[in-house]
């Protein structure tokens, strides 16, 4: 991991931090049941204009991971509430994991949420992302049932939280 640095995106790096997320998703699985939701991971500049965006880029100025960090109310919002910071579309491209990029950007979000003095993190993953879960657990998140929902019929999300 020294040679990954964790930081926002430059605008000539939306492309490449768009096509991290679909490719991570896409190869998990996870983009067969949402219609369209290919082309909100690629927006990177919409993110950007709505939310905080990271990115982990290594030593040659290529992106290997990315995350979005939303402020409850905000156009990604999705279960945050006040005293709450919420992240979503944390992704690691396959070619890049296994060395802790993952932990390091969750890891980064933590670390803003105290920064800007914000007690808790929240998050909605999709049931069959055990990866990402197993990640989270192991970062001290815990399971909170009671704000799991399904965006569509097809889709269900359950939620985690941390306190900061």
């Amino acid at each position: 991991m020294g040679d990954v640095e964790i930081r926002p995106p430059r605008p000539e790096e939306y492309a490449a931090a768009g096509e991290v997320t679909v490719r991570a998703y896409d190869v998990d699985g996870h983009l067969g049941g949402d219609v369209g939701y290919d082309a909100v991971l690629r927006d990177v500049a919409r993110r950007a204009e709505q939310a905080e965006v990271l990115v982990a880029v290594d030593g040659v100025g290529d992106v290997l991971g990315t995350v979005t960090v939303v402020l409850p109310g905000s156009g990604f919002a999705e279960i945050s509430r006040s005293g709450e910071l919420e992240f979503r579309m944390l992704a690691v491209a396959p070619s890049a994991r296994g060395r802790g990029i993952g932990e390091a950007l969750t890891r980064a979000v933590l670390d803003r949420a105290r920064a800007l003095g914000v007690p808790r993190v929240v998050l909605s993953s999709l049931e069959g992302m055990r990866s990402a879960h197993r990640l989270y657990e192991r970062l001290g998140f815990a399971r909170l049932p009671e704000r799991d929902w399904r965006p569509f019929p097809h889709i269900s999300l359950i939620a985690y939280e941390i306190d900061v």
